[in-house]
């Protein structure tokens, strides 16, 4: 009997229990935490992540990958320790396309246009034929995700390339495609470590079609790189077998007669087997200079192939070799992941021209490696993270809200003998003993956390933070692409433009931040600063990447924004007030819009003119009319030739001098030059480009002169009516959301 009541006593605990779980609000509460967290990782994507550029989904290549974004560009000098990158030459494309032609000049999208979808291109080697250039390179393809090996031909000496196909491709991965020419025969020695052996392959049909001439040396060796110094050839690479610390840090020599063999090894192989940072793994082609003989080497601390670095050979026989390093000459790049080789370049291959100058291709990533990996663990822990806390928060409120029946921890009323003695009744008991101090540490412990005190709603708020935190933290790494403000290519080729800024003495404060911002997206290349008023700073005053020009004006004049500068060297100019900030990432789609339509301006604050007289209203008047059809030039992409000297032109005169005296309405003015000489596609002179956000630091000053918002627009529609009975009307409006990718919504 006492021990049917005792069960029947523990089944009315249970049921309380069952009953206390229906009515806890701990599943609501876990929903309502899950959408908020969905809402603020929204949230977050669409004001910070969505401001990168992100993978086209559809596309076949250029995917993320672990090995990184390589890309390859090209370097000119008179020696090849004055190297330049191709857009401070001036080279312009045959195409048109781009003025100047900037580096990379060789990208995954090149192979993927072309057919042969890659991830990324590296390992670049340069074949002369004449005043024709071949470049052969490794390129990830993304069917197999091993290495092929690519070949593009360029005739105007590196400005413009065009990728011929797929010159090498085994079952195993493949890079580094060492090219030379030896008794009339072209030769490629890849590196192919996974089967093992260093293998050189002849010309059959140059430069897409080789066949095995044989296998050199039985050793799996990576980046094996020849040369023909003194009265032998030499052969210089790395053991791909080697661990720990001497992994990318082994250097062997070899030496022939022949490049063909038969090789011996060097006396004091290894030459290098511990330290990563001494460039013992090579970083492409040995090259002659002036007598001496130069080798580089990869830079591998911290990164795989951090940077090149570069020796100088003072000895080299059968039983010795010495060098030291010298200065590579070339500047190092300073925009970071907005940089094409911002985060690590390691490899060049430099030769002299029939011309005697020299021309160098090198290769560079704006991620470290791995990067793609690591961001993905990143982001998915910080799901986890916040999976973990919102179930955390869930259990306690339901902790707090559960009743538990007092005759759960009750002990039974009625005991026999025979139970007293029985092991199971022992073990009961200690169950009982430990379950009803545990009963009252919960008691305690709900007690502590009741909702109505301020440390428990502390609490939740601390919690929910560190949730928030974590959620952001996983869709920026997993959404947000690889991090960078890259710049886009227009039929297959970069180029840059030129920042000019107007501004005085008394908003230096928020042009330093201006400058300092700007100077870091990838496309600019110079920043000009008009200065109209005041004594000037100079160029070491600012944080940039870029060199900073102040020009200063005799006059103070609004005009003074659109003068002719022959100084400036690219045809883009972007105009852009001092006080109005935005992404790297929304100026470069402006840059892209405006390399297709060179002979529109572009820009980003779109307005309606209508009415007779014509009204000048804000840009939520021009989205109730669905069209605009006027850019303020205060942020605008322009033909810095066509806009200037069209601005300075004899007919713009009297519109100049009306500019001056009400000092305002410089913009209007460039839009009725631009539609008085319309030209292109109907007749088409503006183009609206949306950003992603954009903050207007005039509105935390006093010194803007569109502070008095009603008085300002009174004196612009009076411009609009001088101007129109000048120059006549302006076009009528063009619609939003007219372009395929949707950036002029």
């Amino acid at each position: 009997m006492a021990g049917r009541r005792a069960m029947r006593t523990g089944g009315t605990g249970m049921r309380g229990l069952a009953a206390a779980a229906r009515s806890s609000p701990a599943l609501p509460f876990l929903l309502a935490a899950a959408a908020a967290a969905a809402l603020v990782g929204g949230a977050y994507f669409w004001v910070v992540v969505a401001s990168f550029r992100l993978p086209d989904s559809q596309a076949l290549g250029c995917r993320p990958d672990g090995e990184g974004s390589w890309a390859i560009g090209v370097f000119y000098g008179s020696s090849p320790f004055h190297l330049r990158p191709i857009e401070l030459e001036g080279r312009s494309s045959a195409n048109g396309s781009a003025w100047p032609v900037a580096n990379p000049v060789l990208t995954c999208a090149s192979a993927t246009d072309a057919g042969y979808p890659s991830n990324f291109v590296a390992d670049p080697f340069l074949y002369l034929q004449g005043d024709t250039l071949f470049l052969f390179f490794e390129t990830k393809t993304t069917t197999s995700m091993h290495g092929d090996i690519g070949v593009a031909r360029s005739f105007d000496q590196g400005a413009t390339w065009e990728f011929l196909g797929i010159a090498l491709d085994e079952a195993w991965h493949l890079s580094y495609p060492f090219v030379f020419k030896y008794e009339n025969e072209i030769y490629m020695m890849p590196e192919g470590n996974k089967k093992k052996e260093l293998r050189l392959y002849r010309a059959t049909k140059f430069p897409l079609e080789w066949t095995l001439e044989k296998v050199l040396i039985n050793k799996p060796l990576i980046d094996a790189s020849l040369v023909q110094y003194e009265d032998n050839w030499w052969l210089f690479a790395s053991d791909f077998t080697r661990y720990g610390t001497e992994k990318n840090a082994e250097l062997e020599i070899w030496y022939s007669s022949s490049p063909l063999g038969p090789w011996k090894e060097h006396r004091q192989n290894p030459i290098y087997k511990a330290d990563k940072s001494l460039g013992a793994r090579n970083g492409g082609r040995l090259f002659m200079f002036e007598g001496s003989l130069y080798r580089p080497g990869q830079d591998c601390s911290g990164t795989y192939g951090r940077k090149v670095k570069l020796y100088k050979v003072e000895k080299l026989s059968k039983e010795e070799y010495k060098e030291v390093p010298v200065e590579l000459g070339i500047e190092e790049p300073k925009k970071g992941r907005n940089a094409w080789n911002g985060m690590r370049y390691h490899h060049l291959d430099a030769q002299q021209l029939d011309s005697g100058r020299w021309i160098a291709v090198m290769d560079g990533d704006r991620v470290p490696s791995g990067d793609s990996t690591r961001r993905s663990i990143s982001g998915y822990l910080g799901f986890l993270l916040a999976i973990v806390l919102v179930t955390f928060v869930g259990f306690v409120k339901g902790a707090i809200n559960c009743y538990i029946p007092p005759s759960f921890w009750a002990a039974p009323a009625r005991r026999n003998e025979l139970s007293r003695i029985l092991p199971v009744y022992r073990f009961n008991q200690k169950v009982r003993r430990y379950s009803t101090s545990l009963g009252r540490y919960i008691t305690a412990t709900k007690a502590r956390l009741n909702e109505k005190t301020w440390s428990n709603k502390l609490f939740f708020c601390v919690i929910a933070l560190l949730g928030t935190v974590n959620v952001c933290i996983a869709v920026h790494f997993l959404l947000g692409g690889n991090g960078t403000e890259e710049a886009y290519t227009h039929q297959g080729q970069r180029s840059q433009f030129t920042l000019v800024t107007m501004t005085y003495e008394a908003r230096l404060w928020n042009l330093k931040m201006f400058v300092e911002h700007y100077s870091r997206c990838e496309s600019v290349r110079e920043i000009v600063v008009v200065w109209n008023k005041g004594n000037p700073p100079g160029s070491d005053a600012f944080d940039s990447t870029v060199p900073v020009r102040i020009r200063v004006e005799e006059l103070n004049s609004l005009n003074n924004r659109f003068r002719v500068d022959p100084l400036i060297k690219t045809r883009a100019v972007l105009e852009l007030d001092d006080d109005i900030m935005m992404t790297c990432s929304d100026v470069e789609k402006g840059f892209k819009v405006w390399r297709e339509h060179p002979e529109r301006m572009v820009g980003f604050y779109p307005r309606m003119i209508d009415g007779d007289p014509p009204q000048y209203r804000n840009e939520r008047y021009a989205r109730g009319k669905k069209g605009y059809n006027l850019i303020l030039t205060g942020a605008a992409f322009m033909d810095s030739e066509f806009a200037f000297k069209r601005y300075w032109s004899e007919e713009a005169k009297e519109g100049r001098d009306y500019v001056h005296k009400n000092f305002n309405c410089e913009d209007l003015l460039m839009n009725f030059m631009y539609a008085n000489a319309s030209s292109g596609a109907g007749g088409r002179t503006v183009e609206y480009v949306h950003p992603a956000w954009a903050i207007d630091t005039s509105k935390l000053s006093s010194v803007a002169i569109s502070r008095d918002t009603q008085k300002h627009y009174d004196v612009r529609t009076k411009c609009l009516a001088k101007f129109s009975s000048i120059y006549g009307p302006l076009p009528q409006k063009w619609e939003f959301g007219r372009r395929q990718d949707g950036w002029d919504k």
